[in-house]
């Protein structure tokens, strides 16, 4: 394993469930295995429930399997030569075979996978996969969840079901649980409090709620989906601070700040507009650009657009329809100041609790 520095610091409660956000390369694999006992750090101290498992300074280093940690992993580690009754029962500790299966049999049974107990890994799909490895990780009644971007093998008809399904397992295990994602959605569905993770450190952790309403850097605005544009500050109007965007146009916010920014805004907040119709709401932010993409989600509609820095908008099919939305067609993003966020622009401080 190759050196990384990773500094964070965090505690997860008794049910409590918190999400690791970042992108390739953050570290969020690297904690949960320096957790789960799987690698081991140069220092520092980690902790489940009041018992030590780790502490360079204390000498202790306890192995993997005295740790109880519920972990899984991207690929789920089953074992392709066994059944899916055998893979829940491999970390039983509990009686002879008659009673192990028995057991597996009831975690099947809550994950509505019983009729594939039989079954061998390389004859499930990939959603009946990751059932059978909850089940597994379950079975063992671990004292913490570890989960390692548990729906990045599913295809979307899937992803939700199995989303449903992590819900239930974690809710059923009623102890604390890690998760690392990519997706700041599924992030904030399966988890109380999300930490933003950039290059070992924890740019900015608390509740989705709060991250998307007050991201404190450019880089966690862009993990929550929002809009990010670049400007300056040019001054104040009618108590609005004014931004001249970068490549052209005006936006207005009322939030206060100075010098050069980030604006931010969510793809939902924007509505599109013909070029010189007359304003159709209170919006006063405007910028006219080029369509570069149509994406059709259900009865929604995500436009790309450059105006001249990129900008999604999400709007409903009947909108896009009516305004003959298509590549190369000509529009005006809309949205108010009270949906404008402006975030100090450049490097920024590592998280503090």
């Amino acid at each position: 394993m190759r050196e990384f520095d990773l500094g964070a610091g965090f505690t997860v409660g008794p049910g409590q469930r918190l999400a690791v956000v970042g992108p390739s390369g953050a570290g969020k694999t690297t904690l949960l295995r320096l957790i789960a006992g799987l690698a081991r750090p140069d220092r520092g101290r980690i902790a489940i429930g009041s018992r030590p498992v780790f502490d360079r300074g204390l000498g202790i280093d306890l192995p993997p399997e005295h740790r109880r940690c519920g972990y899984l992993p991207q690929d789920y580690a089953l074992f392709p030569e066994m059944s899916a009754w055998r893979n829940v029962a491999y970390g039983l500790r509990v009686g002879g075979r008659t009673t192990r299966r028995a057991r597996a049999a009831e975690i099947l049974a809550r994950f509505g996978a019983e009729r594939l107990a039989d079954v061998r890994p390389g004859g499930l799909s990939g959603g009946e996969r990751q059932r059978i490895a909850l089940a597994r990780t379950l079975a063992a009644e671990p004292r913490v969840l570890l989960f390692d971007e548990p729906l990045a093998a599913l295809d979307p008809a899937t992803r939700n079901e199995s989303m449903r399904q992590l819900d239930l397992a974690l809710s059923q295990s009623g102890g604390p649980a890690v998760i690392v994602t990519h997706s700041f959605d599924e992030a904030a569905v399966l988890a109380d409090r999300i930490a933003v993770l950039d290059r070992g450190r924890i740019a900015q952790a608390g509740s989705p709620a709060e991250l998307s309403a007050r991201p404190g850097s450019r880089f966690v605005a862009d993990f929550t989906g929002a809009v990010v544009l670049d400007g300056e500050v040019a001054g104040t109007d009618g108590g609005l601070t004014v931004v001249a965007v970068d490549g052209g146009g005006m936006l207005r916010s009322v939030d206060r700040a100075s010098g050069t920014v980030a604006v931010s805004t969510f793809p939902w907040e924007i509505s599109l507009e013909a070029p010189g119709n007359a304003p159709r709401d209170s919006a006063l932010n405007r910028l006219t650009g080029t369509v570069t993409s149509v994406t059709a989600i259900g009865n929604r509609a995500r436009i790309g657009l450059a105006v001249p820095q990129p900008v999604t908008a999400e709007i409903t099919g009947r909108s896009a329809e009516a305004l003959e939305i298509r590549p190369g067609v000509r529009v005006t993003a809309a949205w108010k100041a009270t949906a404008t966020r402006l975030i100090a622009r450049g490097p920024h401080d590592p998280y503090r609790p």
